[in-house]
Protein backbone atom coordinates (compact mmCIF):
# COMPACT_ATOMS: atom_id res chain seq x y z
CA UNK A 1 0.00 0.00 0.00
CA UNK A 2 1.05 3.65 -0.50
CA UNK A 3 -0.29 6.93 0.92
CA UNK A 4 -2.61 7.54 -2.05
CA UNK A 5 -4.26 4.14 -1.58
CA UNK A 6 -4.57 4.81 2.17
CA UNK A 7 -6.29 8.12 1.32
CA UNK A 8 -8.68 6.44 -1.14
CA UNK A 9 -9.64 3.78 1.40
CA UNK A 10 -10.16 6.49 4.04
CA UNK A 11 -12.56 8.27 1.69
CA UNK A 12 -14.42 5.01 1.01
CA UNK A 13 -14.67 4.24 4.74
CA UNK A 14 -15.90 7.72 5.65
CA UNK A 15 -18.51 7.89 2.90
CA UNK A 16 -19.91 4.39 3.36
CA UNK A 17 -19.64 3.60 7.10
CA UNK A 18 -23.03 5.03 7.97
CA UNK A 19 -24.79 4.32 4.70
CA UNK A 20 -26.62 0.96 4.45
CA UNK A 21 -24.23 -0.27 1.75
CA UNK A 22 -21.54 -2.02 3.85
CA UNK A 23 -18.35 -0.03 4.43
CA UNK A 24 -16.42 -3.24 5.11
CA UNK A 25 -17.69 -4.67 1.85
CA UNK A 26 -16.67 -1.57 -0.07
CA UNK A 27 -13.22 -1.55 1.56
CA UNK A 28 -12.70 -5.19 0.59
CA UNK A 29 -13.91 -4.62 -2.97
CA UNK A 30 -11.97 -1.37 -3.50
CA UNK A 31 -8.84 -2.99 -2.03
CA UNK A 32 -9.32 -5.79 -4.55
CA UNK A 33 -9.50 -3.24 -7.39
CA UNK A 34 -6.39 -1.46 -6.09
CA UNK A 35 -4.51 -4.75 -6.01
CA UNK A 36 -4.10 -4.79 -2.22
CA UNK A 37 -4.15 -8.36 -0.81
CA UNK A 38 -6.29 -9.09 2.25
CA UNK A 39 -3.37 -9.74 4.59
CA UNK A 40 -3.79 -9.63 8.37
CA UNK A 41 -2.16 -6.18 8.44
CA UNK A 42 -4.54 -4.84 5.80
CA UNK A 43 -7.60 -6.31 7.50
CA UNK A 44 -6.48 -4.53 10.67
CA UNK A 45 -6.07 -1.30 8.68
CA UNK A 46 -9.65 -1.62 7.43
CA UNK A 47 -10.92 -1.98 11.00
CA UNK A 48 -8.76 0.70 12.63
CA UNK A 49 -9.58 3.54 10.24
CA UNK A 50 -13.17 3.13 11.40
CA UNK A 51 -12.06 5.08 14.49
CA UNK A 52 -12.17 8.19 12.34
CA UNK A 53 -15.80 7.51 11.56
CA UNK A 54 -16.53 6.90 15.25
CA UNK A 55 -15.14 10.31 16.11
CA UNK A 56 -17.38 11.84 13.46
CA UNK A 57 -20.44 10.50 15.32
CA UNK A 58 -19.08 11.69 18.68
CA UNK A 59 -18.38 15.12 17.16
CA UNK A 60 -21.88 15.49 15.68
CA UNK A 61 -23.80 13.93 18.60
CA UNK A 62 -21.63 15.08 21.51
CA UNK A 63 -24.53 16.66 23.41
CA UNK A 64 -26.64 13.47 23.32
CA UNK A 65 -23.69 11.21 24.12
CA UNK A 66 -22.33 13.25 27.02
CA UNK A 67 -25.63 14.18 28.68
CA UNK A 68 -28.03 11.26 28.21
CA UNK A 69 -27.13 8.33 30.45
CA UNK A 70 -30.28 6.43 29.43
CA UNK A 71 -29.16 6.54 25.80
CA UNK A 72 -25.84 4.97 26.78
CA UNK A 73 -27.66 2.21 28.66
CA UNK A 74 -29.66 1.41 25.51
CA UNK A 75 -26.52 1.44 23.36
CA UNK A 76 -24.74 -0.95 25.75
CA UNK A 77 -27.75 -3.30 25.77
CA UNK A 78 -27.82 -3.22 21.95
CA UNK A 79 -24.07 -3.86 21.76
CA UNK A 80 -24.16 -7.08 23.82
CA UNK A 81 -25.11 -9.53 20.98
CA UNK A 82 -22.48 -8.25 18.54
CA UNK A 83 -19.80 -7.99 21.22
CA UNK A 84 -20.41 -11.58 22.32
CA UNK A 85 -20.37 -13.00 18.80
CA UNK A 86 -17.32 -10.94 17.80
CA UNK A 87 -15.35 -12.15 20.83
CA UNK A 88 -16.27 -15.82 20.43
CA UNK A 89 -15.93 -16.01 16.63
CA UNK A 90 -13.10 -13.53 15.96
CA UNK A 91 -10.97 -15.85 13.78
CA UNK A 92 -13.96 -17.17 11.86
CA UNK A 93 -15.17 -13.65 11.11
CA UNK A 94 -11.74 -12.63 9.81
CA UNK A 95 -11.73 -15.59 7.41
CA UNK A 96 -14.94 -14.30 5.79
CA UNK A 97 -13.28 -11.16 4.40
CA UNK A 98 -13.35 -12.25 0.75
CA UNK A 99 -14.73 -10.36 -2.30
CA UNK A 100 -17.09 -13.08 -3.57
CA UNK A 101 -18.99 -13.45 -0.26
CA UNK A 102 -19.07 -9.68 0.12
CA UNK A 103 -20.64 -9.25 -3.33
CA UNK A 104 -23.30 -11.88 -2.63
CA UNK A 105 -24.23 -10.29 0.71
CA UNK A 106 -24.47 -6.87 -0.94
CA UNK A 107 -27.06 -8.30 -3.34
CA UNK A 108 -28.99 -10.17 -0.66
CA UNK A 109 -29.08 -7.11 1.59
CA UNK A 110 -30.20 -4.93 -1.32
CA UNK A 111 -33.14 -7.21 -2.07
CA UNK A 112 -34.12 -7.26 1.61
CA UNK A 113 -34.02 -3.45 1.81
CA UNK A 114 -36.34 -3.10 -1.17
CA UNK A 115 -38.78 -5.71 0.16
CA UNK A 116 -38.86 -4.17 3.65
CA UNK A 117 -39.48 -0.68 2.24
CA UNK A 118 -42.27 -1.90 -0.05
CA UNK A 119 -43.85 -3.86 2.80
CA UNK A 120 -43.70 -0.86 5.16
CA UNK A 121 -44.83 1.72 2.63
CA UNK A 122 -47.37 4.13 4.15
CA UNK A 123 -47.06 2.41 7.53
CA UNK A 124 -47.21 4.53 10.69
CA UNK A 125 -44.03 4.20 12.78
CA UNK A 126 -44.94 4.62 16.48
CA UNK A 127 -41.39 5.28 17.73
CA UNK A 128 -40.29 8.73 16.57
CA UNK A 129 -37.40 9.61 18.89
CA UNK A 130 -34.44 7.97 20.62
CA UNK A 131 -36.06 8.52 24.03
CA UNK A 132 -39.03 6.36 23.02
CA UNK A 133 -36.95 3.25 22.21
CA UNK A 134 -37.57 0.62 24.94
CA UNK A 135 -34.68 -1.50 26.17
CA UNK A 136 -36.00 -4.76 24.77
CA UNK A 137 -36.19 -3.25 21.29
CA UNK A 138 -32.68 -1.83 21.67
CA UNK A 139 -31.50 -5.38 22.38
CA UNK A 140 -33.38 -6.72 19.36
CA UNK A 141 -31.75 -4.09 17.14
CA UNK A 142 -28.46 -5.36 18.53
CA UNK A 143 -29.39 -8.86 17.35
CA UNK A 144 -29.90 -7.48 13.85
CA UNK A 145 -26.53 -5.75 14.07
CA UNK A 146 -24.81 -9.04 14.91
CA UNK A 147 -25.68 -10.27 11.40
CA UNK A 148 -23.23 -7.68 10.08
CA UNK A 149 -20.22 -9.74 11.17
CA UNK A 150 -20.62 -11.20 7.67
CA UNK A 151 -18.85 -8.77 5.28
CA UNK A 152 -21.20 -7.12 2.82
CA UNK A 153 -24.21 -7.30 5.15
CA UNK A 154 -23.72 -3.72 6.42
CA UNK A 155 -23.83 -2.88 10.11
CA UNK A 156 -25.87 0.26 9.50
CA UNK A 157 -28.10 -1.57 7.02
CA UNK A 158 -28.87 -4.38 9.46
CA UNK A 159 -29.61 -2.02 12.35
CA UNK A 160 -31.76 0.31 10.23
CA UNK A 161 -33.81 -2.60 8.86
CA UNK A 162 -34.15 -3.96 12.38
CA UNK A 163 -35.28 -0.56 13.61
CA UNK A 164 -37.88 -0.21 10.85
CA UNK A 165 -39.28 -3.68 11.53
CA UNK A 166 -39.51 -2.86 15.24
CA UNK A 167 -41.49 0.35 14.67
CA UNK A 168 -38.83 3.08 14.57
CA UNK A 169 -39.31 5.75 11.94
CA UNK A 170 -36.53 6.25 9.37
CA UNK A 171 -34.82 9.14 11.15
CA UNK A 172 -34.84 7.48 14.57
CA UNK A 173 -33.66 4.12 13.18
CA UNK A 174 -30.87 5.90 11.32
CA UNK A 175 -29.72 7.95 14.32
CA UNK A 176 -29.74 4.92 16.62
CA UNK A 177 -27.66 3.10 14.03
CA UNK A 178 -25.16 5.98 14.00
CA UNK A 179 -24.88 6.05 17.78
CA UNK A 180 -24.69 2.25 18.17
CA UNK A 181 -21.59 2.42 15.99
CA UNK A 182 -19.69 4.18 18.79
CA UNK A 183 -19.40 1.30 21.31
CA UNK A 184 -19.48 -1.37 18.58
CA UNK A 185 -16.72 0.01 16.39
CA UNK A 186 -14.61 1.28 19.29
CA UNK A 187 -14.50 -2.12 20.98
CA UNK A 188 -13.91 -3.90 17.64
CA UNK A 189 -11.02 -1.58 16.79
CA UNK A 190 -9.33 -1.78 20.19
CA UNK A 191 -9.67 -5.57 20.23
CA UNK A 192 -8.24 -5.84 16.71
CA UNK A 193 -5.24 -3.68 17.62
CA UNK A 194 -4.67 -5.80 20.74
CA UNK A 195 -4.74 -9.01 18.68
CA UNK A 196 -2.44 -7.71 15.94
CA UNK A 197 -0.24 -4.98 17.46
CA UNK A 198 2.90 -7.03 16.80
CA UNK A 199 2.50 -6.74 13.02
CA UNK A 200 2.12 -2.95 13.05
CA UNK A 201 5.20 -1.10 11.74
CA UNK A 202 6.02 2.62 11.53
CA UNK A 203 5.00 2.53 7.87
CA UNK A 204 1.65 0.94 8.75
CA UNK A 205 0.97 3.66 11.31
CA UNK A 206 1.51 6.33 8.63
CA UNK A 207 -1.13 4.71 6.46
CA UNK A 208 -3.46 4.38 9.45
CA UNK A 209 -3.10 8.07 10.25
CA UNK A 210 -3.97 9.12 6.69
CA UNK A 211 -6.93 6.72 6.57
CA UNK A 212 -8.10 7.84 10.02
CA UNK A 213 -8.13 11.58 9.27
CA UNK A 214 -9.70 11.09 5.84
CA UNK A 215 -12.44 8.83 7.16
CA UNK A 216 -13.33 11.36 9.88
CA UNK A 217 -13.75 14.24 7.42
CA UNK A 218 -15.81 12.28 4.92
CA UNK A 219 -17.91 10.58 7.63
CA UNK A 220 -19.03 13.98 8.96
CA UNK A 221 -20.11 14.93 5.43
CA UNK A 222 -21.81 11.57 4.83
CA UNK A 223 -23.81 11.63 8.09
CA UNK A 224 -25.21 15.10 7.42
CA UNK A 225 -26.19 14.29 3.85
CA UNK A 226 -27.68 10.90 4.77
CA UNK A 227 -29.90 12.32 7.52
CA UNK A 228 -31.23 14.91 5.08
CA UNK A 229 -31.93 12.14 2.58
CA UNK A 230 -33.87 9.80 4.90
CA UNK A 231 -36.20 12.61 5.98
CA UNK A 232 -37.49 12.86 2.40
CA UNK A 233 -36.91 9.52 0.68
CA UNK A 234 -36.99 5.76 1.27
CA UNK A 235 -34.02 3.37 1.38
CA UNK A 236 -34.95 1.71 -1.93
CA UNK A 237 -32.20 3.58 -3.88
CA UNK A 238 -29.62 2.07 -1.54
CA UNK A 239 -31.09 -1.39 -2.13
CA UNK A 240 -30.79 -0.91 -5.89
CA UNK A 241 -27.24 0.42 -5.49
CA UNK A 242 -26.21 -2.61 -3.43
CA UNK A 243 -27.55 -5.01 -6.05
CA UNK A 244 -25.77 -3.19 -8.89
CA UNK A 245 -22.43 -3.07 -7.03
CA UNK A 246 -22.71 -6.71 -5.98
CA UNK A 247 -23.47 -7.88 -9.53
CA UNK A 248 -20.67 -5.72 -10.93
CA UNK A 249 -18.07 -7.24 -8.64
CA UNK A 250 -19.35 -10.77 -9.20
CA UNK A 251 -18.95 -10.11 -12.95
CA UNK A 252 -15.46 -8.66 -12.52
CA UNK A 253 -14.51 -11.60 -10.32
CA UNK A 254 -15.67 -14.07 -12.96
CA UNK A 255 -13.80 -12.17 -15.68
CA UNK A 256 -10.64 -12.19 -13.57
CA UNK A 257 -10.73 -15.97 -13.28
CA UNK A 258 -11.17 -16.58 -17.02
Amino acid sequence: MDLLKAFILGVVEGLTEFLPVSSTGHLILVSHLLGIPQTTAHKTFEVVIQLGSILAVVFLYKEKLFKDINLWKKLIVAFIPTGTIGFLLYKTIKSLFIPSLTAVMLIVGGVIFILVELWHRNRDFPIKSLDEIPYHKAFMIGLFQSLAVIPGTSRSGATIIGGLLLGLDRKTATEFSFLLAVPTMFVATVYDIYKNYQIMTVENWQYLFIGFITSFIFAVLSIKLFLGFVKKFSFIPFGIYRIIVGLLFLYLGIKATQ
